[in-house]
This record gives C-alpha cells, sequence and structure tokens, in this order.
C-alpha cells in the first residue's frame, strides 16, 4: 500500500513543480498564448486534486498505528494545493485586468482598486476553505478515534464472553467435584458405621461366650 502512496507522492510533485512554473509565466505571456497556458493550469490542477484523492484513499486504509505520518504528510500537500490555487487565482486577475485595460483603455487606477477587493475576496475564501479543510479533518480523526474504540470494546466483549464460558466451565467441574466427594463421604461414613456395628456384634458374642463358659463351671 505504502509503495501505491509514494508512487502517487512523486507524481504530485512532479506535476506541482510544472503548475509553479506555468503560473509564474502567465503574466509575461502574449495574450494568446496566456489564454491556452490558463487552460492548461486548469487542466493540471484538477488531476493535482485527483492525485490528492487517490493518496487520501491510501491513507485511509493503513492501519491507525501507522497513519499519524502520512495523514502529516497529507496536511502539507493539501496546504500545497491552497497555495497554488491561490497563486493561480491572483495570476488571472492579473492576466484579467491587463486584458480589461487593453479592451477599455483604463488608466490603471480603477483596475488597481479591483484588483485588491478581488485579492480581499480571494483571501477570504482561502480562510473558509481552510476552516472546512480543518472541520474536515478533525472529523475524519474522529471517525477513526470512534472506529478504534469500537475495535477495543469488541475485543474486550470477546474477552469477557471467554472469561464467563471458562467460570461456567469451572462450575460444572466443581459440581461433579462435589458430588464425587458427597458419595465417597457418605460411603465411609457407612463402611464405619458397619465396623461399629460388627465390632458390637462381636463383643456381645464374646461376653456371651464368656457367660456360659462361667456358668457351667
Amino acid at each position: 500500500m505504502s509503495s501505491d502512496f509514494e508512487g502517487y507522492e512523486q507524481d504530485f510533485a512532479v506535476l506541482t513543480a510544472e503548475i509553479t512554473g506555468k503560473i509564474a509565466r502567465v503574466p509575461r505571456l502574449p495574450p494568446d498564448e496566456k489564454k491556452q497556458m490558463v487552460a492548461n493550469v486548469e487542466k493540471q490542477l484538477e488531476e493535482a486534486k485527483e492525485l490528492l484523492e487517490q493518496m487520501d484513499l491510501e491513507v485511509r486504509e493503513i492501519p491507525p498505528q501507522s497513519r499519524g505520518m502520512y495523514s502529516n504528510r497529507m496536511r502539507s500537500y493539501k496546504q500545497e494545493m491552497g497555495k497554488l490555487e491561490t497563486d493561480f487565482k491572483r495570476s488571472r486577475i492579473a492576466y484579467s485586468d491587463e486584458v480589461r485595460n487593453e479592451l477599455l483603455g483604463d488608466d490603471g487606477n480603477s483596475s488597481e482598486n479591483q484588483r485588491a477587493h478581488l485579492l480581499d475576496n480571494t483571501e477570504r475564501l482561502e480562510r473558509s476553505s481552510r476552516r472546512l479543510e480543518a472541520g474536515y479533518q478533525i472529523a475524519v480523526e474522529t471517525e477513526q478515534i470512534g472506529q478504534e474504540m469500537l475495535e477495543n470494546l469488541s475485543h474486550d466483549r470477546e474477552k469477557i464472553q471467554r472469561a464467563r464460558e471458562r467460570l461456567r466451565e469451572t462450575d460444572a467441574n466443581l459440581g461433579k467435584s462435589s458430588r464425587v466427594l458427597t458419595g465417597m463421604l457418605r460411603r465411609i461414613i457407612q463402611n464405619r458405621i458397619l465396623v461399629v456395628i460388627l465390632a458390637i456384634i462381636l463383643v456381645i458374642t464374646i461376653l456371651t461366650a464368656i457367660t456360659f463358659s462361667v456358668r457351667k463351671r
């Protein structure tokens, strides 16, 4: 599984490097080339998002005790993805302003104000996106903790059931042993009573014989 994740990591690194280079080139290109480059970057950003989704699925398949390191790497990649999208938005805003200035012949002041306003809105959207991402991460971690707790409870329940079965077997064996001991004790008492009766009969017989012998004399 980790080999698949590392393969996605390599593809993501190569792709983000290409995107970074293209975003830096956008403001310096002629209008026709800019349009084509923007479309190309949009496509590659979608590919990068798909790679992140695949990596996220791979991380969820990792056992909880080994998942922490990969989760940290995923957070770093998602932050990098967010930065790329921000840089791309700023590059597109600059590109749109340049095209608008060329078409309308503005002196650039209103364009600068619009650009500042758009950048401010972009930053707000980024903050909202980060909050949503943090909420999603907390939800995922909570789900993982819940699964671990359920697994632990299931194991504990199995242990308790096995202990109960052993107790039942022990009780059954103790019952059998008690019955055996009771039977043995009863036979011992019966044997002792029989011995006492025989001893009494023997003593009586001896005394009777002595009595007859004395009378004859």
